[in-house]
């Protein structure tokens, strides 16, 4: 099948899951058995007479089946996720990826449900029992008294921090349920519910080799003595401080992060003729080594193993952590700055760039070096469940260009992808700049900037000499202290923050204005080929290709709200299931392949703060949910008028509707429509919240035209320390309302040009090249 992969991606033997099992971090037995006990009632086994109702209620999803895919749909209704080593591989993703107070709250909550006291606190008279001793524990509890307790839990307020803790424990679950693969990278549940992984059809490829090759330095794969060697080989200059354990290393620039910031940066200074060292404390991988399961992809290829949310758990954030970085596993759309966004930055924010020729000539080199394209041989089942819906309404639908070639059909890019046709940074720039003689080194984190006192008379007090940064393999155990002329941060709008607060910076814009892009998700069910139009499953073909804009206003139009299409695993999908009871997960999960969702993405005006790394905080402004609220509406007309039989929203209530294929009445939709509304996530009081998540991170180091205004000035350098530049999407000064892969490489080309004269300024030409042999258009 051709999923040989990476070996951080690989498979672990069984041997290898039972010592992880091991590591639990001190989950008791008593602690197990009430998880256990959760993770039975959150997915049941129930009776071959519920399957059997699900497929007669299914509306043709169980039309046609063999004999064994109905044995393949009995056996989904029969399991159960308290089956090993489900509960298991749940603990340990809490232990390994949930944030400390997570974990302190859900140990908490087991604890209590392991004694009888806790059980009858917390359970009240659903726990008392016949015989002695009258009280059970919540494992001891009959199954449909636990799923009554649950469901009690999500819709009280004043149960908040039970709630929250029970949510944690049903979206974990329910991921490691869905997302995890055996040694044959195969998962029992999926036949039923419509899902197989991809098999690539012509694997007698030659092979390309690995782009980065030559520039690469994978720490995670060497030892000291290794890597001591290898940065000499890459043409570093390194000395060794034996007594100190520290290996001191000259570049002229050192650049933190590879994605669609550090990724152009690296190529334009490179190809200035600079020395580059690039640090990235993921890992490096190429299509041939990507396998397209989500779960090992999430866990490798993104921040926090894609179990990343905020403080009160109302939003959850995907971030790439990889060469390539956001760029490796984004949707592919590649949308220019809108000319309005662009106006408010120059003129209400008062930096030039956005307002000059230079930034529109610079979206077209990006353009051109990633190889956006225009065209789409072939849409998806989502996205021409999205086109026919507004056709068929008479709304405006628009293609979105990407950078990929006219026929790509990939439905899991987001997971790195197997075919190298997407143009991510680790494609195009990061290949660019290794030809021109930068190093990378993946498996490589920084810890701290070094300052020293700026020169007197200088405008800024600090000047930046380098950054300090350990090997994220235990097995190395020297600093690398890398002394550069300039630094540049692109490590992300989460990232920077917290890189730059704990390197002792203060400008109060580090860490603040945190835009997110807050995204809502409207569902709708189309039966088994209901329509010879809207064919295919959801998680095939290319994943963005439609939009849709809710716009008001006519003479001066205002963008309210973006209208998508996602890219959805199993696990992810049953993570932002509403749960209502054992039956409805699973009824639903039996859906999933032609359940079709659509993205509702607003240009935030709230804002949130990220000081320390891991720790995200933020909060919708009134007009944000006015305008998701829009979507959400537009959205259900959408797929109702494109033949949905069933909609809704992920809502905590399960809000939903029969519509029988687009027949419902006018009456019913709007009355239907009036009760779509977006609240806040698990903290807030009562029971309808929204389940938010976030694809785009931006604006925490802001460009101002003063410190005042900005973390870093127009040409990115930090207001505090000279010869510190950021170059990610936390310069952009407020949300970009679309898709921003475009905007951070366009903003980024620019920045780095000036970084590059900035050097030349300072003499540092270190590499020199001739002039005429530089282009960044990738020739």
């Amino acid at each position: 099948m051709g999923r040989e992969c990476h070996p951080s991606l690989k498979r672990m033997s069984r041997g290898e899951r039972e010592k992880r099992f091991l590591f639990r971090r001190g989950f008791s037995s008593w602690e197990m058995e009430a998880l256990v006990a959760v993770c039975d009632t959150v997915f049941p086994p129930l009776s071959r007479g519920a399957s059997a109702s699900a497929a007669a209620g299914a509306g043709g999803e169980f039309e046609g089946r063999t004999d064994r895919e109905d044995e393949a749909v009995r056996f989904f209704y029969e399991s159960s996720a308290s089956q090993a080593p489900v509960p298991h591989e749940t603990a340990e993703l809490l232990s390994r990826r949930g944030l400390l107070v997570a974990v302190i709250l859900v140990r908490a909550l087991l604890w209590a449900l392991s004694t009888r006291l806790g059980t009858l606190l917390l359970c009240g008279s659903l726990c008392v029992g016949g015989r002695w001793p009258y009280v059970n524990t919540f494992a001891a509890m009959g199954s449909d008294r636990r799923e009554k307790v649950l469901g009690g839990w999500l819709r009280h307020g004043y149960l908040t921090p039970i709630r929250v803790a029970f949510m944690y424990l049903k979206v974990l679950c329910l991921y490691v349920l869905f997302s995890r693969v055996d040694e044959k990278g195969e998962n029992p549940l999926w036949k039923a519910i419509g899902y197989q992984v991809e098999e690539l059809e012509d694997m007698s490829k030659p092979e390309k080799g690995r782009p980065l090759e030559k520039g690469i330095i994978e720490t995670t794969y060497s030892s000291d003595a290794d890597l001591l060697q290898s940065l000499k080989q890459k043409g570093l200059e390194v000395t060794q401080d034996c007594e100190n354990k520290i290996y001191k290393i000259k570049c002229d620039a050192v650049i933190v992060g590879s994605g669609c910031g550090g990724g152009v940066a690296a190529a334009v200074l490179a190809g200035s003729g600079y020395k580059v060292v690039v640090l990235e404390k993921g890992n490096y991988y190429t299509s041939k080594d990507y396998s397209s399961l989500e779960g090992p992809a999430m866990d490798h290829l993104y921040e926090s193993g894609g179990i990343l949310a905020t403080c009160t758990g109302n939003m959850v954030i995907l971030a790439g952590s990889t060469v390539g970085g956001g760029s490796a596993v984004n949707w592919s759309a590649s949308i220019r700055t809108p000319d309005t966004v662009l106006q408010e930055w120059a003129e209400k924010h008062g930096i030039e760039l956005f307002g000059s020729k230079e930034y529109v000539s610079a979206m077209d080199i990006v353009c051109k070096r990633i190889g956006v394209t225009d065209r789409c041989v072939e849409e998806s089942f989502q996205n021409k469940v999205l086109r026919e819906g507004c056709e068929k309404l008479g709304l405006e639908i628009n293609s979105v260009p990407r950078n990929s070639s006219e026929g790509h059909f990939c439905g899991s890019c987001g997971y790195g992808c197997r075919k190298g046709d997407k143009q991510g940074t680790d494609c195009t720039w990061l290949v660019d700049a290794v030809n021109r003689g930068a190093v990378i080194l993946s498996g490589c984190k920084a810890e701290q900037l070094v300052f020293e006192t700026n020169l007197p008379g200088r405008v800024r007090r600090k000047k930046c000499i380098g950054v300090r940064a350990k090997s994220m393999n235990s097995d190395i155990e020297n600093v690398l202290q890398f002394e550069a002329n300039v630094t540049v941060s692109a490590c992300g709008a989460l990232l920077t923050p917290p890189l730059l607060i704990s390197s002792g910076l203060k400008n109060k814009h580090i860490g603040r204005n945190l835009r997110l892009h807050p995204v809502a998700m409207a569902w709708g069910h189309f039966p088994q080929e209901s329509s010879l139009q809207l064919s295919g499953k959801s998680y095939q073909g290319g994943i963005i290709t439609s939009i849709h804009k809710i716009v008001e206003g006519d003479s001066n139009p205002n963008v309210r709200a973006i209208i998508e299409t996602p890219l959805l695993g199993p696990g992810s999908f049953a993570v932002i299931c509403p749960w209502e009871s054992g039956l409805d997960i699973k009824d639903r999960m039996t859906k999933y392949a032609r359940t079709a969702l659509l993205v509702t993405i607003v240009r935030d005006r709230g804002s949130g703060k990220v000081t320390r790394e891991g720790i995200i905080s933020y909060k919708l402004d009134s007009v944000d949910k006015e305008n998701l609220n829009a979507g959400l509406r537009q959205s259900i007309r959408i797929l109702i008028a494109a033949g949905a039989d069933e909609v809704g929203i992920h809502r905590s209530d399960g809000l939903r509707m029969k519509c029988r294929g687009g027949t419902a009445s006018e009456d019913q939709v709007e009355e239907f429509l009036d009760r779509v509304s977006v609240e806040d996530g698990p903290l807030a009081i009562g029971e309808k919240w929204l389940h938010l998540t976030s694809a785009h991170q931006m604006g925490s180091c802001r460009m101002g035209i003063n410190e005042k205004e900005g973390a870093v000035d127009e040409n990115g350098e930090s207001w505090e320390a000279e010869g510190l530049f950021v170059c990610d999407a936390s310069v952009l000064p407020t949300a970009v309302g679309v898709n921003p892969m475009i905007t951070i490489e366009s903003t980024a080309y620019c920045i780095a040009r000036r970084i590059a004269e900035y050097l030349s300024a300072q003499g540092s030409l270190k590499s020199p090249r001739s002039r005429s042999d530089i282009s960044m258009n990738g020739k």
